[in-house]
């Protein structure tokens, strides 16, 4: 198998410091926490930046200060979202784009999302992929429903995404698909076979999938985005030690870890 790439979505759109006291914020405290998740072996960190009073923002400025002071405190993929938070435009959505980060997120379908719903028109699907391509970005296809692999494919047929594809399986997301193991398998055996892919497990279904992946030769995201708990009751003390469970689990079953460097080479980063 390929070496085990980890990803850790810091801080999500979501959650708050009075759900997750431990959480990060401010551009200072959001890079500090990527580079205790680098420490701890994660190769990748996914990023949605905050603004002063703590919400969420796609603000240019902002990531381009989070993106600067990772840079300088460690050589981890720096992977901003263009889903930001469901009430962002797409025009907002997209700004991180143009700090033409090595990887970003593509959303590639509309689902129900908690009370709220995510938008992703096929018109805007385009034009995220095609702004991504343009400025040599390596889109991470996040996955929420089964149909949303098969726009993908739509788009690269339209030449707008090149294979082999990375996708993100983003499961247990209230309104989407679930986050049982047979829905994993479901997803796995639906993409094209020369592509790579991450699952993220929302809430109590991040640890089983994780362990799964971990299993089926696919890779793994963690952190307060997905699930701000340790194990049922008790709050995770940091998305480093998030991350360090899935490295102590990857030993145990086999598999070794991926710097940044053998990531960007698995996931075909130029």
């Amino acid at each position: 198998m390929e070496k085990l790439i980890i990803t850790a979505a810091l801080t999500g759109a979501e959650v708050t410091r009075e759900l997750q006291p431990n959480l990060a914020i401010t551009p200072d405290e959001i890079a500090q926490d990527a580079y205790e998740v680098y420490k701890a072996g994660a190769s990748i960190v996914h990023i949605h930046a905050r603004d002063k009073d703590g919400n969420a923002t796609q603000s240019y400025e902002v990531y381009k200060e989070i993106k600067e002071k990772i840079e300088s405190k460690c050589p981890i993929i720096f992977q901003p979202s263009t889903g930001g938070a469901v009430w962002h435009t797409p025009e907002e959505r997209l700004q991180p784009v143009e700090l033409k980060p090595e990887m970003a997120t593509l959303s590639c379908g509309t689902c129900n999302f908690g009370n709220d719903v995510f938008m992703n028109s096929q018109e805007y699907m385009e034009k995220f992929a095609t702004r991504m391509k343009e400025l040599g970005v390596k889109p991470e296809i996040e996955v929420f429903e089964r149909g949303m692999i098969n726009n993908a494919l739509k788009l690269v047929k339209k030449g707008l995404l090149d294979s082999p594809l990375h996708f993100d399986f983003v499961m247990g997301v209230p309104g989407a698909i679930t986050g049982e193991i047979r829905d994993l398998l479901y997803l796995a055996e639906s993409i094209p076979k020369e592509s790579t892919w991450t699952v993220a497990g929302i809430g109590r279904y991040e640890l089983p999938l994780a362990t799964m992946a971990i299993m089926m030769g696919g890779h793994v995201r963690v952190g307060f985005e997905d699930n701000i708990y340790y194990k049922k009751g008790e709050l995770a003390k940091s998305n480093a030690q998030l991350v360090e469970r899935i490295v102590r689990l990857a030993k145990e079953l086999g598999r070794e870890i991926a710097t940044p460097d053998e990531a960007r080479k698995i996931l075909n980063i130029k």
